[in-house]
């Protein structure tokens, strides 16, 4: 079953329900069918009615549209890289960027409950995030690889990047220590965050038609 209903956004979206489904799919189309809200107000619905976190909608809501049950199109695109960065678009970015910031302010805890948080974001820091954003970089578009292969490959490349970091202090003053490490795999990581994000831009802009 199709629908033409738009629903239009404060930022000049318009969401466009193309298939009735199941769950979230079914409810959105009946909020849209019901009135005419803004992006914004969809998801604070859906997030009460669901009782899923604000991020999950969001990106279920994008999920939908790579699966074409609902279309987002915008009517004024995000031609600079900030307006993109700032939009649900960039989630992705922030998350890993964060964690990165985090693995790295971390590294300071010597004891107590939050060590915890340091073995865990630590373990983030080597065996994913900088694997995660050389893919991300590599494969900006999300068809590009399924998402199992997109995990797998980001561990692999995490395992492969760190002994190379690790070499390369080696050579100089500051060797192999945990504090040097963490700058300079964060280092890594955030340029390839933003090597990335500015590619996924470039693809967008293409799709779009931006110039």
């Amino acid at each position: 079953m199709t629908t033409s209903s738009a629903l239009k956004t404060k930022k000049g979206q318009k969401a466009v329900p193309s298939v009735l489904g199941g769950g979230i799919e079914q409810l959105t189309l009946q909020k849209i069918r019901q009135a005419d809200l803004d992006l914004s107000s969809l998801v604070e619905e859906l997030v009460q009615e669901t009782g899923y976190s604000r991020d999950r909608v969001i990106n279920k809501l994008m999920d939908l549209e790579e699966n074409k049950k609902v279309s987002l199109e915008e009517a004024a695109p995000y031609q600079s890289i900030f307006a993109y960065a700032i939009s649900p678009l960039s989630l992705w970015f922030w998350g890993a960027l964060l964690a990165t910031l985090l693995s790295l302010g971390l590294t300071a805890v010597t004891s107590g409950v939050v060590l915890y948080l340091r073995y865990v974001f630590g373990g983030l820091l080597i065996l994913y995030l900088p694997g995660y954003s050389l893919i991300e970089f590599l494969y900006p578009k999300k068809k590009d690889l399924e998402a199992l292969v997109r995990v797998a490959l980001s561990i692999g490349l995490s395992l492969a990047i760190v002994p190379l970091v690790g070499l390369g202090l080696n050579y100089t003053p500051f060797g192999i220590r945990l504090l040097p490490t963490a700058i300079s795999l964060s280092g890594i990581t955030i340029i390839l965050l933003l090597l990335g994000l500015r590619r996924k831009h470039a693809y967008y802009k293409l799709a779009k038609d931006v110039i």
